[in-house]
Formats: structure tokens, sequence, C-alpha cells
């Protein structure tokens, strides 16, 4: 599998900007786990960090199921890897965590964030509230937001990778 990825048109209207360069950056970090064994990708960058590639894309699933279920919908969309005891737990991988599960379920959190986005105006208030602040956002603050967060994972995951077997790229 060879992910492809396309900057945004230069003359896109902002919408369609925001969501080229969200996809943008989804498709780089998926790049970048591309080819690699599940032990690989869940090998930790270095001690005593346990941030991985396959950590990033299980965080990755959480920070979407969390912007665009909880705060965007309103959805009752609990964690899915950590919780009260381990808050870090979707970094936290087993021996028996997997790049096929990992994917799948950061796939449907994608799904479901577009589902969730369509046909909303970047303008509009989220119907959820923002776990810790209480706070009402709009999508076009979660949009950047989220351009932000996968920009950050990515740069890490340009580290991680180069440390696995050398592949580097922007």
């Amino acid at each position: 599998m060879t992910t492809e990825r396309r900057e945004p048109a230069p003359d896109l209207d902002e919408r369609a900007m925001l969501e080229g360069w969200l996809e943008y950056h989804r498709k780089t970090l998926a790049w970048k786990c591309e080819g690699l064994t599940d032990e690989q990708l869940r090998t930790a960058a270095v001690a005593p960090s346990n941030l991985s590639l396959m950590g990033l894309v299980r965080h990755m699933a959480e920070v979407e199921r969390s912007w665009y279920r909880r705060v965007l919908a309103a959805e009752d969309a609990g964690p899915l890897y950590y919780g009260d005891e381990d808050p870090d737990g979707e970094f936290r991988l087993t021996g028996s965590d997997t790049w096929q599960e990992a994917h799948s379920t950061w796939q449907a959190e994608i799904a479901a964030a577009r589902r969730n986005a369509a046909g909303v105006s970047l303008d509009e208030p989220t119907r959820g509230r923002h776990l810790r602040t209480g706070e009402r956002y709009t999508l076009r603050w979660i949009h950047t937001h989220m351009i932000e967060e996968y920009a950050r994972h990515n740069g890490h995951a340009d580290l991680i990778r180069e440390r696995l077997d050398g592949a580097t790229g922007e």
C-alpha cells in the first residue's frame, strides 16, 4: 500500500482548504506507518518514553473521537484506550496490540469525524462542550486545532520512523 498525499490547491475556499490540510496530515501519519511490522509500530522512540507510531495512531483516534463526536456532535462516546486510572493508555502497548486494530479504529473515527462535520458551518457553535473547559467551539476552531495536532505528532512520527529504519521525508 502506498499512501498518496496531496497538498490542497492554493485557490480553495476556507472550508476546502482546512479540510484539505487536515486530510493531508491524516495521510502523512498513515504514510509514516506504512510498510512496518506490528513490532516496529509498537517500538518506543527512546527510553524512557513510550511514544510509538502505533501509540500515535491510537492517540489520534482518541483525539478525532473527542473533538468530532463528543464536542462537535455531543455524542456519548467514551474513551477507547485510556481511562481515569490510565490517562495515557493509548500509548501503553502490549504484544497483543495490532496495527490492524489501531488503524481500523483510527479510520472509523476519521469517518465519523467527516460525517459529523458534513453540513455544519464553520461558524456554528458545537452541540457538545469540552469535557475539561466546558466551552463550546466552532468547526473552524476544531479543524484548525486538528491540523495543529496532526502536524505536531507527524513531527514525532518523522523522528520515530527515521530511528526505526532510516526512512525520512517531509
